[in-house]
């Protein structure tokens, strides 16, 4: 029973922290291994548990969707998927041990542009006398990777789009926010199709179901507490995550 409550109290923080800023498989990856998960079905697992809080947070952010630069949001989001599933075969056919040696490096290259990025753009234009940008074809092949890396891995992959789309869009963080996470969850469904046929996640029916009901609670209050966050203050709030992931990441490392 106290097993169960961790489980589901682990969920909420997932699923609120991919709605605010990104993050969530960092705290349900470590916790389910904790409760005696084989690595790959933890990783498996929380990718199935954390799709309904995502959409649940997408469904908050519905009417604040803005496209990324000049990419269509269908194409976005298909992208995302195809790239989500392609990704997840991936784990299930290869060890994730590299993957997981490079993460502490893919996410602190990421908060540094996060944290620069918005600058970048600007300084780069100046230096090259022309304007710096993606094209709708350079972002959906950006998207695809970062979305193999979603369905493969997971962590931080909403925070490495932010800093995507800021470097080669110089789009603000606290406005794509709601773009993120309705990609996120893209990602995370077309992932948790395959791990649900193919791997053993329902092998811990009461876990899995404790993280679920967890992430949407966690996702959906998440999401109503990023919208009424000032800009400024969201934009802190995700770039401290990414700080503090980075550092737990080489910890963990």
């Amino acid at each position: 029973m106290i097993e169960t409550l961790l489980v589901l109290l682990t969920g909420i923080a997932a699923g609120a922290l991919n709605a605010i800023g990104g993050g969530g498989t960092f705290v349900a990856l470590p916790a389910l291994v904790a409760f005696g998960l084989p690595p790959v079905t933890a990783n498996a697992l929380s990718r199935v548990a954390l799709v309904p809080g995502a959409v649940a947070s997408a469904w908050v952010y519905r009417r604040e969707l803005t496209p990324v630069g000049g990419t269509s949001t269908k194409a976005l989001t298909a992208i995302s998927m195809v790239g989500g599933g392609i990704g997840a075969g991936l784990l299930l056919a290869l060890p994730a041990s590299s993957f997981d040696a490079a993460a502490p490096w893919l996410l602190a290259s990421a908060t540094l542009i996060l944290a620069f990025g918005r600058r970048l753009p600007q300084a780069l234009s100046t230096v090259l006398g022309r304007s710096v940008g993606m094209s709708p074809r350079a972002v959906l092949i950006g998207q695809f990777f970062l979305a193999m890396y979603g369905g493969y891995f997971g962590g931080a992959v909403g925070i490495t789009m932010l800093a995507l789309w800021s470097i080669g869009l110089g789009v603000d963080a606290a406005t794509s926010n709601p773009m993120r996470v309705v990609q996120l969850a893209a990602v995370f469904l077309s992932a948790a199709v395959l791990f649900l046929f193919a791997s053993d996640v329902l092998s811990a029916p009461l876990v899995l179901a404790a993280m679920l009901v967890g992430a949407v609670a966690g996702g959906w209050a998440g999401a109503h507490l990023a919208r009424r966050l000032p800009a400024s203050l969201l934009r802190g709030s995700i770039l401290a995550i990414a700080v503090i992931m980075t550092v737990m990441y080489f910890l963990r490392g």
